[in-house]
């Protein structure tokens, strides 16, 4: 099957390059094909020195007007397969996802943009298990609800221990909507720039001294500013934001929406990794 080939290959390339052979199948080996039916992302700032930290070796923190910035992405997620894969065969879930925008500098020199992976939540065990196993997206299982209501999309994340409880309503009917009060873009045009998700997902492979890098391709991306009324969040009561004050920066909506993510990529930071 064209899955195992693919995984043996992961596996080999592992053997070849010295890291650990199961570390080299979270390097998102296999291409995968999906169909956003709704993607609500939130873009919160931050001040700069709480989240470079966060960020592995390799990657810069993307900056704005003296801000970094976290995108929470809702995803409701339909026919999920390996790109040589009929329909029928894929997976619908749901996928909250945390993530850093950064930057990453190739070795060539070329400068890409894209987000770092801090959590996903999902409401499928089989993501869990899979997505771990063949991702660095941190994937954990909760209880999700998302609802279509009067031009309204509410969603409502509970986790086992709390750390990252979301109830979100966006009114839809809103499109577009002015961005929300304080947030440091000045305009749509500058919000939409830091409206995830963004060609590349980066992380960190410890084992060999590597950036992995993720390409995602996306169709008909045409993104709306929303109204939102946040009515929880909890991710950010962990300690690594003690004593910030996250910044609503935007609210974007998008729906039907082709997607798919290229095999993962790896490059090593130094030449003898």
């Amino acid at each position: 099957m064209r899955i195992t080939h693919d995984i043996c290959d992961a596996l080999e390339s592992g053997r070849r390059d010295r890291s650990y052979g199961l570390e080299a199948l979270k390097r998102h080996p296999i291409p995968i094909r999906a169909f956003f039916t709704d993607s609500l992302v939130l873009t919160y700032a931050l001040p700069q020195n709480i989240l470079r930290p966060l960020l592995p070796l390799g990657l810069m923190l993307d900056t704005f007007g003296g801000f970094g910035f976290v995108a929470i992405a809702m995803v409701q997620t339909k026919g999920l397969r390996p790109i040589f894969c009929p329909e029928c065969v894929g997976r619908d879930f749901f996928l909250t996802g945390y993530r850093i925008f950064a930057r990453y500098r190739t070795r060539t020199g070329r400068v890409l943009r894209g987000l770092r992976i801090l959590r996903s939540d999902t409401d499928r065990r089989s993501m869990v298990l899979f997505g771990n196993l063949l991702t660095h997206y941190n994937y954990r299982l909760a209880n999700v609800r998302c609802e279509h209501v009067d031009r309204k999309l509410e969603v409502t994340i509970h986790t086992p221990d709390h750390a990252a409880d979301l109830h979100v309503v966006a009114d839809l009917a809103s499109e577009p909507a002015p961005l929300p009060e304080g947030s440091p873009f000045r305009d749509l045009r500058e919000a939409r720039l830091f409206a995830g998700p963004l060609p590349f997902t980066f992380d960190y492979e410890k084992q060999t001294d590597s950036i992995v890098m993720i390409e995602g391709v996306r169709k008909n991306w045409k993104p709306q500013s929303v109204h939102v009324d946040v009515l929880q969040n909890t991710f950010f009561d962990r300690p690594a934001f003690a004593g910030a004050k996250p910044i609503l920066a935007n609210a974007f909506h998008v729906a039907n929406i082709p997607y798919e993510w290229k095999r993962g990529v790896r490059e090593p930071l130094h030449l003898a990794a």
